[in-house]
């Protein structure tokens, strides 16, 4: 199992929504944390609503920092974007998907970039399944 971490600057929305599809379409295959590098607290409500929208619950996550990661090493960072300076995390491989923040935008932009961090995730596993074999 591949373990991947997710990262944005807040933990309250990309990679949240990253890491809630990959719990969900990728077990047994990956093993996905997220964290940001300020994270906010609490995750944006309306990526939970987005989420759950397609049944995911995303609800009870907390948005964390770094310091809070459970695992240190990891098979797969990957940034979302945030053109943030954010820790060295040791990693097989760094990847940056470039999805453009949603926080504060109307609910069809929050489920267009639910949608393309979805597609991602699918390639990731994907991917994941492929080295594995």
């Amino acid at each position: 199992m591949k373990k991947v971490l997710f990262v944005c600057i807040e933990n309250s929305c990309r990679s949240q929504i990253a890491e809630g599809f990959a719990c969900n379409l990728g077990g047994g295959i990956i093993e996905p944390y997220s964290a940001g590098s300020r994270p906010s607290v609490k995750i944006n409500p309306e990526a939970v609503r987005v989420m759950q929208e397609l049944g995911i619950d995303i609800s009870s996550r907390q948005s964390k920092g770094f310091d809070q990661l459970p695992v240190k090493e990891f098979d797969f960072v990957i940034t979302l974007g945030c053109q943030d300076v954010c820790p060295f995390v040791p990693a097989k491989q760094h990847i940056d998907w470039n999805i453009t923040d949603p926080k504060g935008k109307d609910a069809e932009f929050f489920r267009k970039v639910r949608d393309d961090i979805a597609d991602k995730v699918k390639d990731l596993i994907r991917t994941c399944q492929t080295i594995e074999t």
